[in-house]
Formats: C-alpha cells, structure tokens, sequence
C-alpha cells in the first residue's frame, strides 16, 4: 500500500553560508506546513520562518513580481 505522506522538495541555496558552522553552498530550504525551513546538511543547523516573518522582512523599496511556491 502507497504511503499517503507528502515528500518534501527540498532546494540548495547557491552561495548561502550556515550561520553556525559557516560552510558554503550547504544549506537546503524547505517548506512543511506553510513554515519556511532552512537546514545545514554539514552540521545539522536548523531555522524556521514563518511567512508572517517573511513578510515583515520586505523592503519598503522592492517591489514583488510574484511569488514562487514549489508543489
């Protein structure tokens, strides 16, 4: 029987350093449950973000053309 749980796609960020072990190129985003997820395959940093947190992050003088969410 086919299991009924979601896999997550998960995506490297180019150029991105952990901000604990700080390795290059080490660190995969992800979303599970609408919350953004950031983890350091090196060292198994985590970090989570909220799109609440995302949104308060904007800046006033970027302007959004749309909004990639990955299914």
């Amino acid at each position: 029987m086919p299991s009924m749980t979601k896999k997550l796609k998960k995506r490297f960020i180019a150029g991105a350093v952990c901000p604990k072990c700080q390795a290059m190129d080490t660190l995969m985003l992800y979303f599970e449950n609408n919350v953004e997820k950031l983890e350091c395959v090196e060292c198994g940093h985590h970090d989570t973000q909220s799109s609440d947190q995302v949104e308060a992050r904007k800046r006033a003088t970027e302007q959004m053309i749309g909004l990639f969410k990955p299914e």
